[in-house]
């Protein structure tokens, strides 16, 4: 009962004391935190299978006998290892850990919006779940790539290593590499999402965009010699591509919302004002009439008023 009634009594705006707040926080953190909990104790009894599921396609890319990558002469030169006698158990926490945080994100995002949402307008909101439904298949789509292009990663490094030497491969670093290029192939797409978030708010237009274009070009060249860690030109061009490509889609768009708003504005002036901002006054007056005034339903077509 006292939750119930607690609810009714919030406010339809979102304030609250900030007592409320910290505990409002403090129960989605424990909603969000249990859920990667859950899921990480899941994905512990099949940490094996994830290990294989990013090991096997540079194994079979480079060449793989007896766990060792063999040149084309047959000699390994270089092989995967574990060290320490708790390097097994560390690397099935981490990997467990990243799978959780991974495959709960749905669940502790939507704790997020659920924390933030009272505090928005209406049309923030819209934006931020428009946001969240384009990214999450962007950050996907740039971890896809991540992974397509690890095998042609792994075999231009490998290709270093001098005939006569054996390079050791520890296994946690290799991780940490997979989930580094994750990370940054990931978060890549998201600049084209966040140029377009920025126009819908009113801060880029297109045509600012348009006049960024060669700077941008150079910029993600850049980043994408910077980011992978070969640096050869395939995989900065498989990185940078993509991108770019996003970026003229998104200002396409931005052109887009940019007429739409012109349109809109010109139909209502009032159109771009903040919901707490007041809208403007007709300060031409209407002609009033010169008939008198006759209080509607004052008599009935019988000769009596409505009262009788």
């Amino acid at each position: 009962m006292l939750k119930t009634a607690r609810k009714e009594t919030r406010d339809p705006e979102g304030r609250m004391p900030l007592a409320e707040h910290l505990r409002e926080l403090r129960n989605r953190l424990f909603k969000s935190v249990l859920a990667i909990i859950v899921v990480t104790v899941v994905a512990a009894f099949f940490y094996k299978d994830i290990i294989h599921f990013f090991q096997s396609p540079i194994l079979k890319s480079v060449g793989c006998e007896h766990g060792a990558i063999t040149q084309k002469n047959g000699q390994p030169c270089a092989a995967m290892t574990v060290n320490g006698l708790l390097g097994g158990f560390s690397i099935a926490l981490k990997v467990s850990l990243m799978a959780g945080v991974v495959a709960a994100s749905p669940i502790w995002l939507y704790q997020l919006w659920a924390f933030l949402a009272p505090g928005l307008h209406k049309n923030e909101k819209r934006y931020t779940l428009g946001f969240v439904g384009a990214g999450v298949p962007l950050f996907f789509a740039g971890a896809l790539l991540a992974y397509e292009i690890l095998p042609q990663t792994a075999r231009i490094m490998i290709g270093f290593v001098p005939e006569d030497a054996t390079n050791l491969l520890p296994l946690d670093d290799f991780l940490d590499l997979i989930v580094r290029l994750v990370i940054v192939f990931g978060m890549a797409f998201e600049l084209p999402l966040v140029l377009v978030l920025l126009n819908f708010t009113g801060l880029v237009t297109g045509r600012r965009m348009l006049g960024w274009w060669r700077g941008m070009v150079i910029g993600i060249t850049v980043f994408a010699a910077v980011a992978t860690p070969t640096g050869d030109p395939l995989t900065m061009c498989l990185l940078a591509a993509p991108i770019v490509f996003l970026y003229f889609v998104a200002m396409g768009i931005c052109f887009f919302n940019d007429r739409r708003r012109l349109r809109r504005r010109a139909a209502d002036p009032d159109f771009a004002l903040d919901p707490d901002e007041a809208s403007s006054l007709n300060h031409i007056p209407e002609q009033v009439s010169s008939q008198p005034f006759e209080e509607p339903g004052r008599r009935g077509d019988d000769g009596y008023d409505d009262a009788t």
